[in-house]
């Protein structure tokens, strides 16, 4: 038993560090194989007192080396994962923004030729991203007036309580992080005061609709009106990204999560702004009953259903598995809305004055009861799918795809104004691949989720089977394009067969099948939606999907 138990350890802690180009800590691998299997090394099963006297005894499996007084591990590749290790060691590092954007549509372009015989060279590199939360909140910060860049990060910790935490998702300063959201904050300069951050659909009313052009490096002149306070816009939500916590490994998106209380006491003893006031119906009284805008029996749509062979923008939201995952698309005006919506429900339900309005009663709270929850003073649309004391019950994040246990007291009646946005996750299984052992391993989840994290990604679209997107993954910010279903099969955890088998999981519990109605436009033919990066013609798809992969066999049932 103990050898047997080595054997699958060697083989999990190769698997960790040959996906670490730079190498892993002792401290570090202990994290990992905890993240990756839920309990720690089996040192005392194995008979060893310490990590470093278990990785001395693995030496044709770890290298050990001393980097600035601490100790590397490395992994020493063996035949079968000689090409993934080749993949990482010519990862490149972080590319300019402006660079990347280049290289990813003239990448996905070609996408759709490379498929049919898929290269993948050199291991993904991350390109970082700030969560939709953090978006939205810095387009809250400045909502009311433009700030300083200079004194951005104290009155971010002012306003939210915490740091801004540019650092967390790869940014190695302000400047930087703020480029990568240059669409919709400008930096502005001024003589004197130093660069001013305006949100740009401020400054372009403020220029008589000219808008300021996007990029890094924009220094304008403030318009006169620059410190005059504007009105918080109340258009149609939009929204991005959210907690990448997600049901399962309870992990909120992107670090969110934490702070769990209800923001009730950020309008407590103050009037409700105007601003707020003209969301409410005329007829709404502030009586014991339920608004009249509240949604009790209606449901959200489900987005379009996208068309064989095109391309679309995609960030990976949750992950339970390679077979059963949800996305979010990723185009600018998606984004905006998810981003918007959010601001706008902040804005609405942190008034203690509206929010008591919504609150719901024991009768209203039932399994598929759409509502909205708090979650670090944000709000989310929100399926209830379980009842699970007087207390908590397990709720469907609808644009994020995990189900996740919270307070009754946390969840409100939506407003009907909240329901034009469609639901904005898309449940997903990886095309065209099977677990090699019937279900899949520690380690094959912990890759892929490795491959997806905090970037954006292009999907290739194949099928729907029973409600679920097949598509093949691509990362395109590396020299050479990197499929995910290639990653998987070089390092034997998958094998990649000509069709798609029903994802065991997803039949198991689909929530978005249960709770979301199909969108009008799925009543019809698939539609090329808007999202799409480019669409293959219809003569192409079957000569694509049947050469995507040479020498593919059907697999088995």
């Amino acid at each position: 038993e103990q050898a047997q138990l080595m054997e699958v350890l060697k083989k999990e802690v190769r698997a960790m560090l040959i996906a670490a180009k730079e190498g892993l800590t002792l401290a570090q691998l202990e994290e990992q194989y905890m993240a990756m299997v839920c309990k720690p090394l089996p040192l005392h099963d194995l008979g060893f007192q310490s990590t470093l006297q278990l990785v001395t005894n693995m030496p044709e499996i770890v290298r050990v080396s001393s980097r600035d007084g601490t100790l590397i591990l490395k992994a020493i590749a063996d035949d079968t994962t000689k090409g993934v290790a080749r993949l990482v060691a010519c990862q490149k590092g972080r590319t300019h923004p402006k660079t990347k954007r280049t290289s990813a549509k003239a990448n996905a372009a070609s996408s759709s030729k490379s498929i049919k015989n898929p290269q993948h060279s050199c291991w993904s590199a991350r390109t970082p991203v700030l969560p939709v939360t953090v978006k939205a909140e810095l387009q809250d910060l400045l909502s009311s007036s433009p700030i300083l860049l200079k004194d951005l990060e104290k009155a971010f910790l002012r306003h939210f309580g915490q740091a801004f935490p540019y650092r967390q998702y790869g940014f190695s300063s302000v400047h930087e992080a703020l480029r990568s959201v240059s669409d919709s904050i400008a930096v502005v300069e001024q003589a004197k005061t130093g660069s001013l951050l305006v949100l740009r659909k401020y400054l372009a009313s403020e220029v008589g609709g000219k808008e300021v052009p996007q990029g890094e490096a924009q220094e304008e002149e403030m318009p006169h009106r620059e410190g005059k306070d504007t009105e918080m816009p109340h258009g149609e939500g939009k929204d991005t990204e959210m907690p990448h916590g997600e049901g399962k490994d309870t992990e909120m998106p992107h670090g969110e999560g934490k702070d769990t209380e209800m923001p009730h006491g950020e309008g407590k003893d103050t009037e409700m702004p105007q601003d707020s006031q003209q969301f409410l119906p005329n007829n709404l009284t502030l009586n014991p009953g339920i608004p009249p805008d509240a949604v009790q029996d209606s449901s959200l749509c489900s987005l379009p259903l996208l068309k064989r062979g095109c391309l679309v923008g995609v960030v990976v939201e949750f992950v339970v598995s390679p077979s059963q995952f949800y996305i979010r698309i990723c185009s600018r005006e998606a984004s905006y809305r998810l981003q918007d919506l959010m601001v706008e429900m902040r804005h609405i339900y942190s008034h203690k004055l509206v929010s008591d309005q919504y609150i719901m009663p024991d009768s209203a709270v039932q399994p598929g009861q759409l509502c909205c929850v708090t979650v670090s003073k944000w709000w989310y649309r929100v399926i209830i799918h379980r009842v699970i004391s007087d207390q908590e019950v397990e709720v469907f994040y609808a644009d994020y795809g995990y189900l996740q246990v919270v307070q009754k007291s946390w969840l409100r009646f939506l407003k009907w104004h909240y329901l034009k946005l469609p639901a904005q996750a898309i449940p997903c299984s990886l095309a065209w691949v099977k677990p090699t052992k019937g279900v899949w391993s520690p380690a094959a989840t912990l890759l892929f989720k490795k491959l997806c994290c905090s970037k954006e990604l292009v999907g290739i679209v194949d099928e729907y089977v029973d409600g679920v997107l097949y598509l093949f993954l691509c990362d395109t910010s590396t020299r050479e394009d990197v499929y995910f279903h290639c990653v998987l099969q070089d390092m034997e955890y998958a094998d990649v067969c000509g069709e798609n088998i029903p994802s065991q999981e997803f039949k198991a519990l689909n929530p978005l099948a249960l709770y979301v109605q199909p969108s009008e436009k799925q009543k019809g033919e698939l539609v090329e939606a808007e999202l799409c990066l480019q669409q293959e013609s219809p003569d192409a798809d079957s000569e694509a999907a049947a050469s995507k992969l040479n020498g593919a066999e059907p697999c088995e049932q």
